[in-house]
């Protein structure tokens, strides 16, 4: 199974979508093999409704993820890899991903994925630098020559549970550009999860929508 090197104040850990050290031949193929990467095990259950005030998503189907603690919406043209799969590693417990391929007005091609997971608990009073360093690593891992700037760092809640939310602008190195977003929930005294999205290019109008599905996150 692929493993990602280590990273400093977990969560999360990054998944690897090749060998480190493989130089990524541009933004095209980053996404084909982001998204080859993050195929689930099919894990927890098809829940076809979700209505509830500010949510993005109300209506649409969503992922309820028990390893995770976590349930979050669906967009349209948006699915979950084919069931029966198992190369998530094991810092992710499902992921969803814009289906097919597009290309915006620049001809670049469009590529979105959100990922669920969950790591040890993290004190409340630590989730802002926690988050903040988490996302900072992954922008890093996926982008190793390239560079972030952080846009947003908010705390939050979900169901009234503590969380904390990160969005970076991210230059790949090569002349495209990323948008990652973060978002780390005490789900309960036990137990830690996240969220985390990224939509390629930065400008296109899949960057709503992973903040979308970040935002449709609940615990209940």
């Amino acid at each position: 199974m692929t493993t990602a090197p280590p990273m400093p104040q977990m969560p999360p850990q990054a998944p690897a979508p090749q060998p480190q050290g493989r130089r990524r031949a541009g933004t095209t193929t980053i996404v084909a093999a982001l998204v080859a990467a993050l195929l689930a095990a099919g894990l927890g259950a098809w829940w076809w409704t979700r209505d509830g005030d500010g949510d993005p998503l109300a209506g649409r189907p969503r992922v309820t993820d028990a390893k995770a603690g976590l349930s979050y919406g669906i967009p349209q043209g948006w699915k979950r890899p084919d069931k029966g799969k198992d190369d998530l590693i094991d810092a992710f417990t499902s992921t969803i991903s814009k289906a097919g391929k597009d290309e915006d007005e620049a001809g670049q091609e469009v590529g979105a994925t959100v990922l669920a997971g969950r790591s040890d608990p993290v004190p409340e009073p630590a989730l802002k630098s926690r988050t903040e360093s988490a996302a900072r690593s992954n922008a890093e891992f996926f982008f190793p020559n390239g560079s972030s700037r952080r846009e947003e760092s908010k705390a939050t809640t979900v169901d009234g549970r503590p969380a904390h939310t990160v969005a970076l602008a991210v230059q790949d190195g090569e002349g495209g550009t990323a948008h990652l977003r973060l978002t780390v929930i005490t789900v309960d005294d036990g137990r830690t999860a996240f969220l985390l999205g990224i939509a390629m290019p930065g400008t296109s109008p899949e960057k709503q929508t992973v903040d979308d599905v970040l935002a449709s996150a609940s615990t209940g």
